[in-house]
């Protein structure tokens, strides 16, 4: 319960009035009256001092300004997710750059990432290749990741954890090339 109006029990504070202006050494019955008479109440702002400070303020209002400040704080407040990305060594190159793509969306909007590629069988065989997936796919982030957890094989599969960079820029995913064009044939003179 915070110390307010009839609340306080020393004898004297040192008092501010509401716009911030020191009012000295006052007995607390004294500064009641003075806060009374301006409609306003008496809050102990720091109760520990030697005498403790009191504030004329309108109370209410005060709950409710920092009340807001809190929900606006809140609102700019971005909660970090790991978002998952699984992937196989023998990926097609164009479900990659689909991959690519998201791990772009994911890093400018904040959140982590963990990379997968699960090792099926023998394909653990091959993980030189699967770590060599995983680096490249590093590498194609452009700098706009760092290496929470570098590259590991865990069992049958990989795992890198990246977080974005907070010194990159957020940039657009990278456009895959376009399929060439055939050349234009010239009309036919009759």
């Amino acid at each position: 319960m915070p110390l307010l109006n009839e609340r306080i029990r020393d004898r004297e504070v040192r008092l501010i009035d509401e716009e911030g202006g020191q009012l000295g050494i006052v007995n607390t019955r004294e500064a009641l009256g003075i806060a009374r008479e301006k409609g306003l109440d008496l809050f102990l702002v720091q109760p520990d001092a030697n005498p403790p400070v009191a504030k004329i303020m309108d109370y209410g209002r005060y709950k409710f300004d920092l009340a807001k400040r809190e929900r606006e704080a809140k609102k700019k407040h971005h909660i970090v997710d790991v978002k998952e990305i699984k992937m196989r060594y023998k990926i097609e190159d164009h479900d990659y750059q689909v991959k690519l793509r998201n791990a772009h969306k994911f890093l400018n909007e904040g959140d982590k990432i963990k990379v997968l590629i699960q090792l099926r069988g023998r394909e653990v065989q091959h993980s030189k290749i699967a770590m060599e997936l995983m680096t490249r796919f590093f590498n194609e982030l452009d700098g706009l990741a760092i290496y929470d957890r570098e590259p590991k094989l865990e069992g049958k599969a990989i795992i890198m954890i990246l977080s974005p960079n907070p010194q990159k820029a957020r940039v657009a995913p990278p456009t895959p090339p376009a399929p060439p064009t055939p050349p234009a044939q010239a009309p036919e003179n009759r």
